[in-house]
């Protein structure tokens, strides 16, 4: 074996230039060596790749690595050619390739020269290409991101599962799958498979001990993102999205924010996206912003964090994003993003899909909910899902939990009075109905269905609802109950929630984080924090009430108090950094912004005031896709009530709208619609009462101008006007 060893080594030497191998490379060479089936489960950066690269180099023939990508096929035959002076030592045969190009290859694989040949499993279905695979000399066979024929074989990728029989009807050779993340249950799918149950398997630990996992409440959640990566103003990273249309918008702002980021995902024309991967590997960009199509086998070994905008679907798929940080293993930060009406949206995406899909698509939800939600140490909450055990000791306070961990408390009580409840509405119904009948919330529901006259009414109303949705979420988490599928989420006990009802337990929960309350508390912090120049608000308060009398408008018509307040935390001197204060749109912007900017402007430079420049996010000028209806069907003059009902909203919503648009500054002409629904003589007297009016308030001007006469939504209407067109 010396001798062996020696061999093994003198090549990692010549080809690589590293005098040692990692982990269990060396074993896992050698049983390729030897001919023997072999798989491979190492986590990202543990040095996977060399596996298969440097056993394709010593022998005879050529290695067929299948591989799930064209990006991903490309990035490693670069690396490979970047080892020899000859570039014809490593070549992928796909699509993107000219029959011209395709033909070159096929040359260089029979002369001999081609030592890997990468190619799709698509690829390797076409007769002309099996054909000539028939005619050479194949080393061995490597299934490269082997998980995906698992996690896509069943649908997105069928080629996949024909692996095996793809390589029976080709020249015999051994196979090595590798993968950077499968639970045992994927790693026996894996095996069955490729027919390899009989392989010499090689685990390694899936603990990344380089990396920082956080998970923080979804709340301005592109101000956040923004902020962070200018404050890691350089450094590597990719921020994940699951919907393209996110993908867009946020590296627009990001864009805007001076940061060097581009969007990544499968919408992009082919060779955009190998563009953009380019980029990214030669360092012309900072940061990817992609939906989970990108970043798989990419070997950048630099990338310093990496941020989920969405929860992932998967703690599998979360796990193998953020393994994409600190390869090299440097700094890596791992920051997620949460809230639970995004499991909820993504649960509602599973609706069309078979009972059996949807069972595990929820189990997978529950999973991440767990992950996200629990106080416990995040890397063991990993680690354990992939079948190791970890001492979260050992964590070192490498995640939020653990670096600023919580207390735990006795949940027997609350878990009996939860089950009790299920048990009662005789598990037909749903979490927040249960969460409303331990609260003794009379909710529709509870009152049609006359639930308050059981006995379980009420009996946990000592704590509010969001404490009970979490013991539910928490309940459901560890078996105690269940979701059926099949009455569309309604929870009933599992055995083991029914044996612990019959005797129950000492069992403990972590209190866990409640990211919707966090996410308050945040903002009154902030709130707190950024206490406003009082000096300042006074002066822009004058110069307020002088623009008015010299326009003779009321002030409130200028900037309203919430703006001027605003403008004392962020010191805008700019007209872009003034769009970025509360109700401050374009129109008000350009029409009222220039004498306070410039007030702003003498004030910070006269006080010495240092603004928070780089910690200012410009955000783009969002028009919600309702609001642009809104402005195109006033402009078509349709009435309000025509407008709700085309977009399924109520009158006051369409109302509250429309305020918001006229608000920032835009001008819209209701007079059609006002003619109809009030009077001329109400319409002059609402008019005049807000030219004269210190506050818009509809309150006040209901008690001034007489209840009796005028109500809430001529008044609304008619204030609408006013602004419209004395503000803009």
């Amino acid at each position: 074996m010396n001798t062996v060893d020696a061999s093994y080594k003198n090549s990692l030497k010549e080809y690589f230039g590293f005098d040692q191998f990692k982990g269990k490379q060396e074993e896992i060479i050698h049983s390729l060596m030897e001919g023997k089936d072999t798989f491979v489960l190492m986590p990202t950066g543990g040095g996977k790749s060399l596996c298969y690269q440097l056993p394709a180099l010593m022998q005879e023939g050529t290695a067929i690595v299948i591989s799930p990508l064209i990006a991903l096929m490309k990035n490693q035959v670069d690396a490979i050619r970047g080892i020899s002076t000859d570039n014809s030592i490593a070549h992928f045969l796909n699509s993107s390739l000219s029959k011209k190009e395709s033909d070159q290859v096929k040359e260089d694989v029979k002369a001999g020269k081609t030592k890997l040949l990468y190619v799709a499993p698509e690829s390797l279905t076409k007769e002309t290409n099996t054909a000539f695979l028939r005619n050479i000399t194949i080393s061995f066979y490597a299934v490269d991101e082997a998980h995906c024929i698992s996690e896509w074989g069943h649908d997105f990728r069928p080629e996949y599962r024909k692996i095996k029989q793809i390589i029976k009807n080709l020249n015999p050779a051994p196979v090595i799958a590798l993968t950077a993340t499968a639970t045992p249950k994927v790693q026996q799918d894996i095996l069955k498979t490729l027919g390899v149950e009989a392989a010499n398997v090689f685990k390694s630990s899936f603990n990344r001990d380089n990396l920082f996992y956080e998970v923080h409440p979804k709340d301005n959640v592109n101000e956040d993102i923004t902020r962070f990566i200018k404050q890691n103003a350089g450094k590597s990273g990719i921020v994940y999205c699951l919907s393209r249309k996110k993908v867009e918008e946020l590296a627009q702002v990001l864009q805007l924010n001076g940061i060097k980021a581009l969007p990544y995902h499968a919408g992009l024309e082919g060779t955009k996206r190998a563009e953009t991967q380019d980029k990214f590997l030669m360092e012309d960009v900072d940061v990817i912003v992609a939906t989970i199509a990108f970043g798989m086998g990419i070997d950048k070994p630099d990338v310093r964090f990496v941020i989920h905008h969405d929860i992932p679907k998967s703690l599998e798929g979360y796990y193998q994003e953020t393994g994409r940080a600190g390869r090299d293993g440097g700094e890596g930060k791992c920051i997620t993003y949460y809230s639970y009406k995004d499991i909820e949206k993504l649960e509602k995406f599973l609706m069309g899909k078979s009972n059996t899909e949807q069972a595990l698509g929820k189990q997978l939800l529950h999973e991440m909910v767990s992950f996200a939600e629990s106080s416990v140490c995040r890397r063991k909450i990993i680690l354990h899902y992939f079948g190791e055990d970890y001492d979260a000791k050992k964590c070192d306070k490498m995640c939020d939990n653990c670096h600023n961990p919580k207390e735990q408390f006795e949940g027997q009580e609350y878990l009996v009075k939860c089950l009790e409840v299920v048990k009662a509405l005789k598990q037909k119904y749903k979490p927040n109905h249960v969460s409303d009948m331990l609260t003794g919330y009379m909710s529709i529901d509870v009152k049609n269905y006359r639930h308050n006259l059981l006995k379980v009414f009420g009996i946990g109303q000592e704590k509010d609802g969001k404490f009970w949705n979490a013991i539910i979420r928490q309940a459901i988490v560890n078996g105690y109950v269940d979701k059926d599928i099949d009455l569309y989420g309604a929870l009933k006990l599992t055995e083991k929630g029914s044996q612990f009802l019959e005797k129950p337990y000492s069992i403990k929960f972590t209190q866990n984080h409640d990211y919707d309350q966090i996410s308050k508390e945040i903002k009154i912090a902030q709130k707190q924090g950024s206490s406003t120049d009082e000096t300042l608000f006074k002066m822009l308060k004058d110069l307020r009430r002088d623009i008015a009398k010299r326009m003779d408008i009321p002030p409130f018509v200028i900037f309203q108090d919430p703006s001027l307040e605003d403008m004392c935390v962020r010191y805008p001197i700019k007209q872009e950094e003034l769009l970025n204060v509360m109700g401050v749109g374009q129109g008000k912007a350009k029409k009222f912004g220039d004498e306070f900017l410039q007030l702003i402007g003498r004030y910070v430079e006269d006080n010495e005031i240092e603004r928070p420049n780089d910690l200012i996010v410009k955000s783009m000028i969002n028009k919600s896709g309702l609001k642009v209806y809104i402005i195109q069907s006033v402009d078509r003059k349709l009435s309000l009530e025509d407008i709700a009902e085309n977009k399924r909203k109520s009158l006051e919503d369409v109302l509250y709208e429309i305020e918001s648009i006229v608000a920032s500054g835009t001008k819209l002409d209701l007079d059609y619609y006002l003619e109809d629904q009030v009077d001329e003589d109400k319409i002059d007297d609402i008019y005049d009462y807000f030219s004269e009016a210190e506050t818009d308030c509809i309150q006040a001007a209901l008690e001034e101008l007489g209840e009796d006469e005028f109500n809430e939504e001529e008044i609304r209407l008619v204030r609408i006007k006013f602004m419209s067109e004395m503000a803009n």
